[in-house]
């Protein structure tokens, strides 16, 4: 079996009911991933924590130093659990986190976190497109309701486009529950 690393993405403050950009669901997805998190160190496999600030004070949310942008209580990283600070959608991009896979030689990455439509669906594309093999699990993830054109899209059709666009060619998209029983 390949070697795997649970990334946890942007399971932040600032994403729960009384952050700044509250996300559909977040709490749900934290508990799962929270599960999740529990079962990879009971292995002894890889847990890599994502942590999303932007470089500006005005940013709507994850603001540099700010409480929203800490990671949730939830979902805190151990001491030997890496925290990578990412700027940008893809977690890849001017950050340490290939470095820290290819040091562990990580094959498989489990993808949970938020938001859906955003940081998750770009890491993994990116772990795709840099030849890692990648599970997303569907029920450790959210996201928020969108608008385009005048038009509200509610979380959940957000959620499942993005989720069925990521199993169409990139990811294996399973649940929770599916994904601790195999």
């Amino acid at each position: 079996m390949a070697k795997q690393a649970l990334i946890v993405v942007d399971i932040q403050n600032d994403y729960f009911p009384q952050g700044k950009w509250p996300l559909v669901g977040a709490d749900a997805a934290a508990d799962n991933a929270a599960r999740l998190i529990q079962a990879f160190r009971e292995a002894g496999d890889q847990v890599v924590h994502i942590r999303h600030e932007f470089t500006s004070d005005a940013a709507p949310f994850f603001a540099p130093g700010s409480d929203g942008a800490k990671l949730h209580p939830k979902v805190l990283n151990r001491a030997d659990e890496p925290v990578v600070l990412k700027h940008f959608v893809n977690s890849f991009r001017e950050t340490e986190l290939e470095a820290i896979l290819d040091q562990q030689g990580i094959e498989h990455l489990v993808v949970v976190g938020s938001m859906s439509h955003m940081c998750i669906d770009g890491i993994t594309r990116a772990a795709a497109d840099l030849g890692y093999t990648v599970t997303v699990i569907h029920d450790a993830c959210a996201t928020r309701d969108l608008e385009f054109n005048g038009i509200t899209v509610p979380a959940d059709h957000v959620h499942a486009a993005f989720m069925s666009a990521l199993g169409f060619a990139y990811a294996s998209v399973v649940s929770t529950d599916d994904f601790l029983a195999d």
